[in-house]
């Protein structure tokens, strides 16, 4: 019996990973509770495992007292002189109980308190094992699926692949082995839970990191990642070592590399793109494969406009606006594409509208346009100084300019309060009213603002395409049709 103890001690610690300790310890408490089982729960007793004999023993606890008034708790000094001749009356002493004698239901309630204690035992392991693993990638196979979600075997754990952390498009039955990476460990009462991701952008980069030797050794850098999963991501890298090419080295021989990666995320579209310190040339890489031909950064906002050849446009926002989306989340910047002609278009219109200042000819409008002036208040908001400061302005011809666009910005604004009323007692349809817009096409508009057929008309044509859901095409009819009902609603 002592050998067999032992032995089922050690054996279950190797088995389960758990401390002998632990163990040792819930035996000690199965016979504790068997005993209050089997003894009821007057008795004050203690249970203590002996090594070298392989058992627990049980020790009933007693006073030794002159009178004896409860048998439970205390013994009378003859008795206890029996046990041991130096006891007297205030002693503690310890009498081992025979746990021979146990009955079914004490021996079942030590088996379940064992089981019980081993199995949290066991949890806490996995958790502690799990807790500090967040952010790593794990292999298992599909054990079941259940509503969707994915139970994955791991080995000693189970895992849960929920179905917002799939990949649409990825199906997989039980038996499958499956990559993912470990987005959160939770502790709950049915134990500890491991939440898996197939679809996070660090899934991605830990990919890269595996396949990519560079970046494991800390000569190449990943610094963010983008995805729509399935679809696109795109990754971007810079070298610590200016002789080794970061986007090289990611795509490997024959872009081996990069297609082991592909492969895992079941032919995503992965663009490798070179960081760069220089936000406007980071942006462009970001937008490959379009090529950009200027950029206006606004940092403060983190906004950017970028402007490129017609016939970049459709290329640089991608399909359903796909490239701009992703580039936007790598970069951190809103992202505002325009073709050459648009801004070509708002050029010629914004010097046109400083034309109309008194005193500013075609030269000096492009003067001032040039120097980032594209408005009448901007220039009423301007000092003189500013102004004058320019190439062909004089103080003179700056004060006349500044106090002539001071006096519109005035008529300007009470005229604007005339229109207000105007436009309220006539209004503008709803962008529900146009033809061909459903209720989807409704919230992605309303969304950003876009809430009546006159803002539908102004809305610039690039911005609407980079709206997941709607392409350039879309976006081009959509002005088209809402500038013509517009128009026909105010001849009316």
């Amino acid at each position: 019996m002592s050998q067999n103890l032992n032995y089922i001690i050690e054996q279950v610690g190797k088995d389960k990973g758990i401390e002998r300790d632990v163990i040792i310890d819930a035996l000690e408490n199965a016979v504790l509770m068997a005993s209050r089982k089997k003894f009821g729960p007057q008795r004050l007793m203690e249970a203590h495992y002996n090594e070298e004999i392989g058992e627990v023993e049980l020790f009933q606890f007693v006073e030794v007292v002159e009178e004896m008034e409860d048998p439970y708790t205390q013994i009378s000094l003859d008795e206890a002189r029996q046990l041991d001749p130096d006891a007297e009356i205030g002693d503690s002493l310890g009498v081992k109980l025979d746990t021979s004698a146990f009955g079914r239901i004490a021996a079942q309630t030590a088996k379940q308190v064992i089981i019980q204690r081993v199995r949290d035992a066991e949890r806490d392991n996995i958790y502690n094992d799990y807790k500090d693993r967040k952010g790593e990638i794990v292999t298992g196979n599909v054990q079941r699926v259940e509503r969707g979600n994915l139970y994955i075997n791991l080995g000693r754990a189970e895992a849960i692949l929920q179905s917002r952390e799939q990949v649409r498009g990825e199906a997989y039955r039980q038996g499958d082995r499956i990559r993912a990476y470990i987005l959160d460990v939770q502790r709950s009462s049915k134990g500890p839970q491991i939440f898996l991701s197939r679809t996070h952008p660090r899934l991605l980069i830990k990919l890269f990191d595996m396949e990519v030797p560079e970046i494991s050794e800390g000569i190449i850098k990943v610094v963010d990642a983008a995805r729509e999963p399935g679809e696109r991501a795109k990754i971007s890298v810079y070298s610590t070592n200016k002789d080794v090419d970061p986007v090289g080295a990611c795509v490997g021989m024959r872009g081996s590399r990069v297609q082991s990666v592909v492969q895992e995320l079941r032919g995503e579209k992965i663009d490798i793109i070179p960081y760069s310190e220089d936000i406007a040339k980071y942006v462009s890489n970001a937008l490959a494969p379009a090529k950009i031909s200027r950029a206006y950064i606004d940092e403060e906002n983190r906004n950017m406009e970028i402007v490129v050849e017609d016939d970049q446009l459709s290329l640089a926002i991608g399909k359903r606006g796909q490239n701009v989306r992703l580039a936007s989340k790598l970069t951190g910047y809103r992202i505002d594409i325009k073709s050459e002609s648009r801004m070509e278009q708002i050029s010629e219109e914004t010097i046109g509208g400083l034309r109309g200042i008194p005193h500013v000819g075609e030269v000096i409008a492009r003067i001032l346009y040039n120097e980032g002036f594209v408005s009448v208040k901007e220039i009423a908001d301007s000092g003189v100084e500013e102004l004058a400061r320019l190439s062909g302005i004089g103080i003179k011809k700056a004060q006349k300019i500044v106090m002539a666009a001071r006096e519109m910005v005035e008529v300007e604004a009470e005229g604007t309060e005339v229109d207000a009323e105007e436009d309220r007692e006539r209004g503008s349809p709803p962008i529900s009213d146009l033809k061909g817009v459903g209720e989807k096409t409704t919230a992605l508009l309303m969304s950003k603002g876009i809430e009546t057929i006159r803002d539908l008309a102004k809305a610039d044509v690039g911005f609407l395409a980079s709206i997941p859901g709607i392409g350039m095409k879309k976006a081009e009819k959509l002005v088209r049709e809402a500038s013509a009902f517009d128009g026909k609603v105010a001849h009316d």
